[in-house]
């Protein structure tokens, strides 16, 4: 189906590494465009149920046209986080594998009315879910000098975040940004002309990132995952920038050496039993072929952790 979403990144990897049963049960929190959903499907029989969690309405309604031919199909609208809402409407309790794809999907980059992207004049809205209140005009416009530089440092690790923040406080009592060009025009005006295109980026991350609370939800989510997968069961997430993927892997390395003993004492005292062995290789990156063909890929790390 022709459409906006993007190409699921190392799919067939991810439908070879997540599936242990063919008629299990799975959990796409991130399911966007669905299209590892297709991938997966169909390689699962008609027994399996496969269910589709997305905070975007329009993406659940893309998906739903996109896998019309699959019957075992559940949708839910929700944060990814959400799996006892999920699986009480599937009318499952366990799961047999996560996927936690933590991208945006081309479709949200490419629409002018999300404002995700700085090289297209939007407006600052960047919510995944539209019904949530705060966009990144309201962080622009009423974010305290301080708690903006917090935000572009933490998110953006932006060198210019002081500069930048002061530069909007001052701005915004003149006239409200609105829209992402009002943004770039501002960032071009207090940062060097050659750092001014990464500088965007790592702006509109951290403003996304704020909006969205995507890390404050990332280890929890990863967290609660391993009270609903089956032993034998995987967790895959596929993360895109550092912020995420060192929350990905310090969390899949403490679950599988959750000890928390002295080093000087000989034996674990603690108690603390392993809930997940990574999968070799730890860290999976698209081969060049693959980012040839879907140039977004190239920034995908992906981790995979096996419930034991």
């Amino acid at each position: 189906m022709a459409g906006g979403y993007h190409i699921p990144v190392l799919g067939p990897l991810v439908r070879e590494m997540l599936i242990s049963r063919e008629d299990g049960v799975y959990y796409d929190g991130t399911l966007g465009g669905g299209g590892h959903a297709e991938l997966i499907l169909s390689k699962l029989s008609s027994r399996a149920l496969y269910i589709g969690v997305d905070r975007d309405a329009e993406a659940l309604e893309y998906s739903k046209k996109r896998l019309a031919r699959f019957s075992n199909v559940i949708y839910y609208h929700g944060n990814y986080n959400d799996f006892s809402g999920a699986l009480q409407r599937a009318g499952v309790e366990k799961l047999d594998g996560i996927l936690l794809d933590f991208g945006l999907s081309s479709h949200q980059i490419d629409n002018g009315e999300r404002g995700f992207a700085f090289n297209t004049d939007a407006p600052l809205d960047m919510r995944m879910n539209r019904e949530d209140r705060l966009t990144a005009a309201d962080i622009l416009n009423q974010y305290s000098l301080n708690d903006l530089t917090n935000v572009f440092r933490k998110y953006g690790e932006e060198k210019f975040s002081r500069r930048i923040a002061h530069r909007i406080v001052k701005t915004r009592t003149q006239r409200p940004l609105k829209r992402s060009d009002d943004l770039t025009l501002l960032i071009d005006s207090c940062t060097p002309f050659k750092m001014r295109v990464k500088t965007y980026a790592r702006i509109f991350q951290a403003l996304r990132i704020e909006v969205n609370e995507e890390l404050s939800i990332i280890e929890d989510t990863l967290t609660e995952s391993l009270n609903f997968l089956n032993a034998g069961g995987r967790v895959i997430a596929i993360s895109y920038h550092s912020l995420e993927d060192r929350i990905v892997k310090e969390f899949f390395k403490r679950e599988e050496n959750p000890c928390n003993c002295p080093p000087e004492i000989p034996y674990c005292v603690c108690g603390k039993k392993p809930r997940i062995k990574r999968i070799k290789p730890y860290l999976i990156r698209p081969g060049e072929e693959e980012i040839s063909i879907n140039s977004r890929a190239r920034s995908a790390k992906m981790r995979v952790g096996e419930r034991v």
